[in-house]
């Protein structure tokens, strides 16, 4: 039998104050679509869960007049899937919200959760890392921001401390020929993990592409940027081998897992050849 005690705070701050009351015991919840099962598997034995979904400082979708968006901690992937405000940011932030799981799922997980959990093979790391996302923090030691590209340490680990909270994902305002898109290769149904993941952007103007970004997941412990292929197009205008070798890049970027959705050396080859496709989509016109 699973014991444990439940407090629902109110605000942030009585959040945060339950997690220094409770320590190394408590643990935090909001939507629970991976909580839930890790607690069913013994995986974590909290004595106390602390739920966020009361927070109303965690909550919504606001885009602001300079063109940045902010996405609270506790928004679902289904808010965020159907969202106005993130499809007129990025509409290729809520196909990739959209390619979670099931409707059920989405409608229950949380961005903030999700990203706490840090599993390397989830759809939202990508596509944030892409668009140059940050996750704002509040902890015992005040507020900080991480770039989602940091955020991540190892599998299944974050470089939060302990008593922190995320409370917002926080994406940057985005430039009139900007472009992003997100791909991902299944081995099964759609709404299983991804063997290999893939969101690029660009801005693309007349004298080549600027603010390139490219991350991959499912490839290694954590979501990876693919800094060798940015650097190889930035400032470029690439034709069709320029796109080929700046993936080619990624062999050497990536640090993938044998498991049942392929081998490491399958993977591998994979992350070059969907990080080639996405390229060639961006330089012929798609994403957006």
């Amino acid at each position: 039998m699973i014991g444990y005690d439940y407090v629902e705070p109110l605000t942030l701050d009585e959040a945060l104050e339950s997690l220094a009351t409770h320590g190394e015991d408590a643990h935090l919840i909001a939507g629970g679509a991976s909580l839930v099962v890790m607690l069913h598997q013994q995986l974590i034995a909290p004595s106390v869960l602390v739920g966020l979904r009361r927070v109303e400082a965690l909550r919504g979708i606001e885009a602001r007049d300079d063109g940045s968006l902010r996405i609270g901690a506790t928004t679902t992937h289904r808010q965020i899937e159907r969202s106005p405000a993130a499809v007129a940011h990025a509409p290729a932030l809520a196909e990739a919200f959209g390619h979670i799981a099931t409707v059920r799922i989405r409608n229950q997980g949380t961005v903030g959760g999700n990203l706490a959990h840090a599993d390397p093979a989830q759809d939202p790391p990508p596509i944030l890392m892409a668009l140059d996302a940050s996750v704002s923090v509040a902890g015992p030691s005040g507020e900080r921001r991480i770039p989602v590209a940091d955020l991540f340490v190892d599998l299944f680990e974050t470089s939060l401390e302990p008593g922190e909270i995320i409370t917002a994902v926080e994406l940057p305002p985005r430039e009139p020929s900007a472009r992003a898109i997100y791909v991902k290769f299944l081995p099964g149904s759609r709404d299983d993990y991804a063997t290999v993941s893939v969101a690029a952007s660009a801005t693309i103007a007349e004298d080549g592409w600027r603010n390139v970004r490219i991350a991959c997941g499912a490839v290694g412990p954590v979501p990876l940027r693919m800094r060798d292929a940015e650097a190889a197009l930035e400032g470029t205008t690439p034709d069709d081998r320029a796109l080929a070798d700046a993936a080619a890049t990624v062999a050497d970027a990536v640090d993938p897992l044998d498991d049942t959705r392929g081998s490491a050396g399958y993977k591998r080859d994979m992350a070059v050849v969907w990080v080639r496709r996405a390229l060639e989509r961006l330089a012929a016109g798609a994403g957006r």
